[in-house]
């Protein structure tokens, strides 16, 4: 099972590439990383550790990580047509409910921070964020909690290497939603 979600992956992966050179501002730009063997690695992990219920969630995951670490935006066109997809994914758990429930509290925490501070974080973060919330709620609320957490963790280390190297400074922009699914992705694996 788990070999056919990696090949499942690699068949997205080449597709996610043509997706992400799609919303590229820079024809031709080359990803920083392949989106191919990110997509086997990712299905094949969650598939192996949460169930296959989860893996559609990690293809359009990785899909919006390519897009926006290319990009810095996460598209409403991949981003809103993914919760019904992930939903019916989750359904067979029985656990929609509270997924959903975790989607609404995820956005609505996430749309707390935009609204405090709309130029630290943008709106396709919150919109990722239910996302999210759908994901890891099924699996209960601590990996809800620990998916924030991870997400938010990643992203402050990532900033704090910035700043150490000089790259970067305190108001130094970077896309956030690779950093949120990372901690996604991690917490799906890890919890189960």
């Amino acid at each position: 099972m788990v070999g056919l979600m990696a090949l499942l992956g690699l068949v997205c992966g080449d597709r996610i590439r043509a997706l992400a050179a799609s919303y590229d501002d820079v024809a031709g730009s080359p990803p920083a990383w392949s989106p191919e063997l990110a997509t086997v690695a990712v299905t094949a992990l969650v598939a192996w550790r949460a169930g296959p219920p989860y893996v559609p969630f990690a293809v359009i995951g990785v899909a919006l990580a390519v897009v926006d670490s290319r990009t810095y935006t996460l598209p409403d066109a991949i981003t809103l047509p993914a919760y019904p997809v992930v939903g019916l994914a989750l359904a067979p758990t029985g656990e929609l409910p509270r997924a959903l429930a975790g989607g609404a509290a995820l956005a609505a925490a996430y749309g707390l921070l935009w609204l405090a501070r709309p130029d630290a974080l943008g709106l396709g973060d919150v919109k990722l964020a239910g996302l999210i919330g759908l994901a890891t709620g099924a699996l209960g609320w601590q990996a809800l909690v620990l998916a924030a957490f991870l997400g938010q963790l990643s992203g402050a280390l990532y900033g704090l290497s910035l700043l150490l190297t000089g790259r970067g400074g305190r108001h130094t922009q970077f896309p956030f939603g690779p950093f949120m699914l990372l901690g996604a992705f991690a917490t799906l694996c890890l919890v189960w």
